[in-house]
């Protein structure tokens, strides 16, 4: 299993650029002039290939792993990113989610990152969704799903700990990975399905919790009309659309850009997506002139691949 991580990676970063221009758009104002292709200015008047909050903490998360998993290490860069601007696309934050900033001034005030996250059930944005693509790949080779559901709900509950953000995170990279290892996405998300339903058990997960996932358990995600496909901030809308986006097209290029056009949370629903269209079709499906625009570019790669070079080497 020697797979890069750089598809996944990039291709989340290149979808929360395209996203970003767009982001608390309404779906039927960005039908009048769907996305296409990668621009700037918009909600927030920053250049093309600006990406958000979304790829910062992704990229933070990856700096923090290198030489090991240590969740005090995730929890201190969120802290720098905020406070220092560490992994900003240039210098400055300007976009962090609610649950998001209330979690870093706790870490900022000396809290342990175990126990950081907010669990009420109206906290489950998708703030730990957004950035948790670099576990699957850090958990490639851990063949214990339990362990690799143990880490993945420690870093999710940095931020976001109420058992519904857990589950997402965990079915994500579950799904990433089987994609990793060469699965078809409709046999990908089968296994996904049939992991979820066994973590419902094994974890004891009550029916008032596991009704929240009857669609995207039930295999007809994808034929489900546009209109009932919800692109807020909701950790379920973004998990759900971003499936959909895959499902609904046949390219890199179109699923980001269907991600986009649904509107509202932009550039974490393309984010989200992208990741697993970079899998899915490969680094080189990504658009030249949407990855050359990307801010500090030859930073980012020089990142992922020095975390390839210690996850790669390091027997886990």
């Amino acid at each position: 299993m020697a797979q890069s991580s750089r598809p996944g990676i990039i291709g989340a970063i290149v979808g929360d650029a395209l996203g970003v221009p767009y982001e608390f758009d309404p779906r039927s104002q960005i039908a009048y002039a769907p996305a296409k292709d990668m621009i700037g200015y918009g909600t927030y008047d920053q250049p093309p290939g600006t990406w958000s909050d979304d790829s910062s903490l992704i990229l933070c998360t990856i700096q923090a792993l290198i030489n090991g998993y240590d969740l005090s290490q995730i929890a201190a860069s969120f802290v720098d990113w905020f406070e220092t601007g560490l992994w900003t696309p240039h210098g400055t934050v300007f976009d962090i989610g609610v649950t998001t900033r209330n979690v870093i001034d706790r870490l900022s005030d000396g809290e342990d990152p175990k126990y950081s996250g907010e669990v009420e059930e109206q906290t489950n944005g998708n703030g730990s969704l957004m950035r948790i693509i670099p576990m699957a790949y850090y958990l490639l080779r851990e063949q214990d799903a339990g362990v690799r559901y143990e880490r993945v709900a420690e870093v999710s509950a940095i931020s976001h700990a109420h058992v519904r953000s857990k589950l997402c995170c965990f079915y994500y990279t579950e799904l990433a990975r089987l994609l990793m290892n060469g699965a078809e996405l409709d046999s990908a998300l089968n296994a996904a399905n049939e992991m979820l339903r066994s973590t419902f058990t094994a974890r004891g997960i009550v029916e008032h919790e596991t009704r929240n996932y009857e669609r995207l358990l039930s295999g007809l995600l994808g034929n489900t009309h546009e209109d009932e496909i919800h692109s807020t901030g909701y950790v379920m809308h973004t998990l759900e659309a971003s499936i959909w986006c895959l499902l609904n097209t046949s390219s890199y290029s179109d699923a980001v850009l269907k991600a986009v056009n649904l509107g509202e949370d932009t550039d974490t629903t393309a984010c989200v997506t992208g990741a697993l269209a970079g899998i899915i079709y490969g680094e080189d499906a990504i658009p030249d002139d949407w990855l050359h625009k990307i801010a500090r570019l030859d930073e980012i790669e020089s990142l992922i691949d020095r975390f390839d070079a210690d996850r790669l080497a390091t027997k886990r």
